[in-house]
């Protein structure tokens, strides 16, 4: 199923299943669905099974949500206890619209408690208490974890769920995986079908591709990822710079958030220290998972300067992290999103995308953790084994069982959906909106919230670049008009080639003075020493082209 008809699904207001493999957009299609909850005035709960999954869609755990918090039973102590607390009676009794992420790693049990906790304080024996409930997730990543002497329960074998019936939305496109090897073995894995032959190919991932980046180490243990960590900043020369996390807001609230969020409260970093970016901010050219070395320390503000695997510079300026209710922020947490980068557990790898990664499954233990692993990053050549157990591959056969369900089920919606006319299906949106005492748009949206805004936006950053480019703007010019570093923009630029999305019409004008002779030595360059990597074209003419003009000449290249 595509992005878009998921999204038209969603918005009829029906229980939705939204699921499909790493990198199909998951969490990119739940964030336009929350824009358009947000901007048509329909309250929206967004939480998540965890908090580290929490914070990446700026939600909170729906066991806070709830009320239920650490509970594993539901009394009617319990229930009457937790159906008396004003916050919880707001926040469940507002929502129209639940939201929750990450669903894999939630317990079937907890969602039954959700469900009953719903209907009792909504006073309404629906499921979930007519909320429309949302999960969002893929069941071959981590599964909840079972308490000691009891049986594993996923969400979708609990009684909450045949309750709720969601429809199920089966997303079939890839965005993160680039490489048809590592997509075809990450299909075998799924499929419980793991041959010697994927055994080899992984013994033979020995050496990272990628220049001047340092792969992040996978390991499924804490002790090991801390043991790295500090051992390899402990060895770099120079002064420690130390930034401490600063909070604001709701107390319980605030240690929520930090003990969720990827990046420590005290952060402490070295020039040449390894790190990871870990939160999205596309403006500036990185996102949750972008790797970079620390290059220097800002002159002003003393912000850390990164390079990343491509050679771009960014400083990193401090994000927040916040838990809001109906517009209102309750709490909030700033620190620089970065964490050091030598090592991470598979657990806290979940929902990233690495450019580069050395995975140790030698004491791989639970379905899933392989799996997880290998699908953090975008090709083979960016992957290092470093140990693999037995077992380290295999997935629960109940989930390729169900998973096969779910894509018939998925089929079977899209059908129906293809046969209905395009005014009955706005229809559909306009009476949910309704239903929900929400406002109906027609047109373009008008939002002066600025969170409502970011998500509205309804045009990829690329298009604009596009846009621009086609309107015979130069990068520095792009740059002004949109408060982008023009090293992101020719970011932009590689990957409109990359998708075919412009020709060598839209960017001549981007060329400089006496541009036929230096492409020409550029050009002979690139013949010697292959398009995938600048520094050997940048060395090979002796430096006397900055990188700038050889990333033209290399997108020149590949367009002619």
């Amino acid at each position: 199923m595509t992005q878009d008809r998921a999204l038209e699904i969603l918005k009829t207001g029906g229980n939705v299943f939204l699921t499909g493999e790493p990198g199909s957009g998951k969490t990119y299609v739940i964030n336009k669905y929350i824009a358009w909850l947000e901007a048509s005035r329909v309250k929206v709960a967004v939480t998540a099974s965890t908090g580290i999954a929490s914070t990446h869609i700026g939600g909170m755990t729906i066991h806070s949500w709830s009320g239920v918090g650490a509970r594993d039973t539901l009394t009617q102590y319990d229930l009457d206890h937790i159906a008396s607390q004003k916050k919880v009676l707001d926040k469940v009794k507002k929502a129209h619209v639940l939201i929750i992420d990450e669903i894999s790693m939630l317990d079937g049990k907890m969602l039954d408690m959700v469900n009953i906790v719903c209907k009792t304080v909504r006073e309404n024996p629906q499921p979930f208490g007519g909320l429309q409930l949302v999960c969002v997730g893929d069941f071959f990543q981590l599964p909840p974890i079972a308490r000691m002497g009891e049986s594993l329960r996923y969400a979708f074998e609990s009684r909450a769920w045949e309750e709720a019936r969601p429809l199920v939305c089966y997303l079939s496109e890839q965005f993160r995986q680039e490489d048809e090897v590592l997509l075809s073995l990450l299909k075998s894995i799924r499929k419980n079908q793991v041959e010697d032959e994927h055994y080899t190919l992984l013994q033979e991932q020995t050496e990272i591709s990628y220049e001047h980046i340092e792969p992040t180490r996978l390991y499924t243990h804490n002790a090991d990822v801390d043991a790295v960590n500090m051992a390899k900043l402990k060895v770099l020369p120079g002064m420690v710079r130390k930034f401490q996390m600063e909070a604001r807001g709701n107390k319980q609230l605030q240690q929520s958030l930090a003990k969720s969020c990827l990046s420590p409260e005290l952060l402490e970093l070295k020039e040449q220290a390894m790190v990871m970016c870990t939160k999205n901010n596309f403006e500036q050219g990185y996102v949750n998972g972008t790797l970079g070395r620390i290059v220097a320390f800002d002159m002003t503000d003393g912000y850390p300067v990164i390079e990343t695997a491509d050679g771009r510079t960014i400083t990193i300026k401090p994000a927040t992290w916040s838990v809001a209710q109906e517009g209102k922020v309750l709490a909030e947490i700033e620190q620089i999103p970065l964490r050091l980068a030598w090592a991470i557990t598979v657990h806290k790898s979940q929902g990233m995308s690495l450019d580069a990664a050395e995975v140790d499954l030698s004491k791989a233990f639970v379905f899933g953790q392989g799996y997880v692993a290998l699908s953090r990053v975008r090709s083979l050549a960016g992957l290092k084994m470093l140990g693999m157990s037995t077992n380290a591959l295999q997935v629960d056969p109940k989930i390729v069982a169900f998973d096969a369900r779910f894509k018939t089920e998925s089929d079977n919606a899209e059908d129906a959906f293809e046969q209905m006319e395009d005014e009955e299906i706005e229809h559909m949106h306009e009476r949910f909106v309704k239903a929900c005492g929400g406002t109906v748009f027609v047109g373009e949206v008008a939002v002066t919230d600025k969170k409502v805004y970011e998500r509205v936006v309804k045009e990829s950053t690329y298009a604009e670049t596009k846009r621009l480019l086609q309107a015979k703007k130069t990068i520095k010019e792009i740059s002004r008009e949109r408060d982008m570093v023009e090293s992101t923009l020719w970011s932009h630029v590689e990957k409109l080639v990359e998708d075919k999305l412009i020709n060598l019409g839209d960017i001549v004008h981007l060329e400089p003075k006496d541009w036929e002779e230096s492409y020409a030595e550029l050009k002979t360059a690139i013949d010697l020493c292959g398009p995938e990597k600048l520094k050997p074209i940048y060395e090979y003419t002796k430096e006397k082209y900055d990188y700038t003009m050889v990333r033209l000449a290399r997108i020149e290249y590949l367009l002619s």
